[in-house]
């Protein structure tokens, strides 16, 4: 056994010192084509300046400079591609590996396939050295799309080649610009690869670029979001916007929320999304009269508004399996599963509203 475990340390070793030996070829990121930003911001890697937008909270401002949903495209003939990054100030230190983690797909055959991830220590700010996202692949060119993490801030992030490999930025081949605006649900908290959010599965399924808006707790219909949605140039706007304020917030905000985001955008469909059906709200009375009370009152206030507004729509998202399992992380958040149930429920329901406005 000695011999066995002595055998397969030296083996480590060989492993570690042939990985140590390669000499990568780096690029930064946003030198190649980084999609989903809805601004130019002096960090490319966050999604909106605080500097230029007021009012949020110490926490809404972190989430701010998070790279929630920032997608990067490539193309490589690389058999190995590595990813050395330097984390900002703001590192979230959950537990999944979507929070401070990048997602590789590569296209193969028209579909965009999963390829590898790579993910990275709360302890871990400055990265100097290269971690593998996947690696002894077959030669030839592959077209690629990076996910960023989805809850850290990131002050650069490198891709990283084999040198006397290829690497040139790939034009986005998503059509359009739809906004997705919303709780920690949008913002994909739960789930175990950053490629896993709602919002990124309908990008994938429908070949639609999503700008990606998701602020976990924090989407309240606050007059400072409304500011900032107001300014964003976009094709359509999805919202998940009553998952976080209680009943009371919704009763004085949404009137006037959805005002503001009809007279700024006349003529682009502004798709509202009713609260999901928590699980904890199974035995949960307390939980039950809550969130049962939110669906209650948006299903009564937004058909009154979809009258008053033509370009205002109301949609009912499903994440739940219906067969007695299920299809939470934690009994709010749904898991993989449970966004990929959201995304279906939500799919047909939004393409047939944008067709309407030639959005295809």
């Amino acid at each position: 056994m000695k011999r066995i475990t002595t055998i397969i340390a030296l083996a480590l070793v060989v492993i570690s010192a042939a990985a140590a030996d390669i000499k990568w070829m780096r690029i930064e990121a946003s030198e190649l084509n980084l999609c989903g930003k809805a601004f130019d911001t002096p960090n490319p890697y966050h999604r909106i300046d605080t500097c230029v937008y007021k009012g949020f909270t110490k926490h809404e401002n972190e989430q701010c400079r998070v790279s929630t949903g920032l997608t990067v495209f490539f193309k490589t003939d690389a058999e190995r591609i590595g990813v050395a990054m330097e984390f900002g100030n703001y590192v979230n230190t959950g537990a999944y590996r979507s929070y401070r983690g990048v997602d590789l797909y590569i296209k193969k055959d028209g579909k965009w396939l999963w390829a590898g991830q790579a993910s990275f220590g709360a302890d871990h700010k400055n990265w100097d050295r290269v971690a593998d996202v996947v690696k002894h692949m077959a030669p030839g060119e592959k077209e690629c799309m990076l996910y960023l993490p989805l809850y850290t801030e990131l002050n650069s992030c490198k891709i990283c080649v084999p040198e006397g490999s290829k690497i040139e930025t790939m034009e986005s081949p998503f059509r359009h610009k739809i906004v997705f605006h919303g709780s920690s649900f949008t913002h994909g908290v739960s789930c175990t690869r950053a490629g896993m959010s709602y919002p990124m599965q309908f990008m994938r399924r429908t070949g639609l670029q999503v700008i990606p808006m998701g602020f976990s707790g924090n989407c309240k219909m606050q007059p400072y979001f409304a500011d900032v949605m107001e300014d964003i140039d976009a094709d359509a706007f999805v919202f998940d916007p009553f998952s976080n304020p209680n009943i009371k917030m919704i009763r004085e905000r949404l009137e006037g929320f959805v005002d503001r985001m009809a007279k700024a955008h006349p003529d682009k469909p502004l798709i509202f999304q009713r609260t999901i059906y928590w699980e904890g709200e199974n035995f949960d009375t307390g939980r039950q009269k809550e969130f049962q009370g939110r669906r209650a009152l948006t299903d009564s206030l937004m058909p009154i508004l979809c009258k008053r507004y033509k370009n205002v729509y109301y949609i009912k998202p499903d994440a739940a399996l219906h067969n007695g399992e299920s299809s939470t992380a934690d009994g709010v958040h749904p898991n993989d599963n449970g966004y990929s149930l959201w995304e279906a429920s939500i799919e047909k329901p939004i393409l047939k509203i944008l067709r309407k406005y030639g959005i295809k």
